[in-house]
């Protein structure tokens, strides 16, 4: 949990504060409050009118937590020094930023920004007794362009730490009644930093809403999300970023249950089709497309016939080894060349794709053309090989498509034998229709034998039998 030092002229907004809230106390008339869950208790703080200029963004704000990735360089400069003009007028841009795209402003920041100016601010926001806003952090962000001078405002008890706040925080955006959820992945970084507190699965999945299950996968898509960035890196210093798996929320989660389904039977497998589908998604291919990377797409190798040779893996990369465990004198074994291949492809793809996405990386023009044309014989040869197993996978269902069919019939018969008896010992049964139905079925039989026995010059029991019985039937 980071703590940040007081913004500049804390101690004298903080007696600017206590004077605002004695005269709205000394009015006698009719106060406004705002409720505050805070260790599972109502908490009502006073509302007053506080100058925007003399207030704060949060730095620690879970809005745009993820966000802040965007530009290194200025959240490093963030974490030096959150009060400065710099800083400040980054988070600002954040905050108007669309959460999955910051190069492009958030159509919803706008329709906020409209909002208030139409009907003005309806609820109170939320700040710390020296001016750092809590909760509102985009209302001021909207009311400052529309060139508002001050804003309502809740004051936290001056004893309140930063874990404090950021639990209040939380405990107001994820109320059901919010105006803007927080983006996907900065609902996984408040998880990891709730966790990181010490509380439970179970107490973090209550209070974000969610299953117990679906709060361990959400952990395990941060962790595989933060592993893939650190692949990533490259010496160059580019990097993917937190932001850049903001529209592959569906994906990760289709992931984790093909990869948990898999792990228990075959954990090289899992770990083979889990590298290749992060590379396709990373690659921009359709959950669709991507679905068809599964075990006959590994049995098949699809992939390994349309790689290029220079998207091999070297032998140096695939051979399997022995890996040591410090202090026990114990060597188990290592990843599998399957296994060891493919993460040395994503590897590839990974650090191509940082290259390409990075603002400002400072690589050579030669490196960043190198990047593009290995992204681009990536995802030529993922689409051929995603093409290949598509039409396999057509083919395969119209093969089974007549058996299924006859499978449905046969439960259908099976379930018209207890309607017929029930309909029988209830004397409500009516037997034109049914003999009538049951020629229908005879007809429908003889079609069947018909086209079953072309072509099959030495038939199977099932259809010896069909081919039989048509045969009596004609006799």
């Amino acid at each position: 949990m980071r703590e940040f030092p007081p913004p500049p002229r804390a101690e004298e907004f903080s007696e600017l504060i206590a004077k605002r809230l004695e005269e709205v106390k000394d009015s006698g008339g009719t106060r406004e409050t705002v409720t505050v869950d805070w260790n599972g208790q109502a908490l009502y703080v006073e509302v007053i009118d506080l100058p925007l200029s003399g207030l704060y963004y949060n730095p620690g704000t879970h809005r745009i937590r993820a966000q802040r990735s965007h530009d290194p360089k200025k959240d490093v400069a963030i974490d030096e020094d959150p009060w400065c003009g710099e800083s400040q007028a980054y988070l600002a841009f954040l905050l108007q930023a669309d959460p999955a795209d910051t190069n492009r402003r958030d159509p919803g920041f706008d329709k906020l920004k409209e909002d208030l100016e139409r009907f003005g601010q309806n609820d109170p926001g939320l700040v710390t007794h020296q001016g750092v806003i809590v909760n509102a952090n985009t209302r001021a962000a909207a009311l400052r362009e529309l060139g508002k001078q001050t804003m309502r405002v809740g004051v936290l008890p001056a004893s309140f730490t930063w874990a404090d706040i950021n639990a209040v925080e939380l405990s107001l955006q994820l109320r059901k009644d919010h105006r803007r959820d927080y983006s996907y992945i900065n609902r996984l970084l408040a998880m990891e930093e709730q966790a990181a507190l010490g509380r439970t699965p179970d107490e973090i999945a209550k209070e974000f809403r969610i299953r117990k299950a679906t709060y361990h996968q959400e952990r395990w898509i941060l962790s595989t999300i933060q592993e893939l960035i650190d692949r990533s890196k490259s010496g160059g210093g580019a990097s993917l970023r937190l932001v850049d798996f903001e529209h592959h929320q569906e994906k990760l989660k289709e992931l984790h249950r093909l990869y948990e389904k898999l792990e228990t039977v075959d954990r090289d497998q899992a770990e083979v089709l889990k590298e290749w589908r992060l590379a396709a998604m990373l690659l921009d291919f359709a959950k669709t497309d991507i679905r068809h990377i599964d075990e006959k797409f590994l049995e098949k190798g699809y992939l390994k016939k349309a790689l290029p040779s220079s998207l091999s893996s070297p032998a140096s990369a695939v051979e399997e080894q022995s890996v040591a465990i410090p202090g026990l004198g114990v060597v188990v074994p290592g990843a599998t060349s399957a296994v060891a291949s493919a993460r040395s492809l994503n590897d590839q793809i990974l650090r191509a794709k940082a290259a390409v996405s990075s603002a400002e990386h400072g690589l050579a023009d030669e490196e960043i053309t190198s990047a593009k044309k290995l992204v681009g014989e990536a995802k030529a040869a993922f689409d051929s090989a995603i093409d290949t197993a598509g039409r396999d996978a057509r083919v395969r269902k119209r093969q089974q498509l007549a058996p299924a069919r006859l499978a449905e019939a046969c439960a259908d018969i099976d379930q018209c034998v207890i309607d017929l008896v029930q309909a029988r010992a209830s004397r409500t049964l009516d037997e034109e229709a049914f003999d009538e139905a049951v020629l229908k079925f005879r007809s429908s039989l003889r079609k069947l034998a018909q086209q079953a026995g072309r072509g099959l010059p030495h038939p199977g029991d099932g259809v010896a039998w069909l081919l039989e019985a048509a045969l009596l039937e004609d006799a």
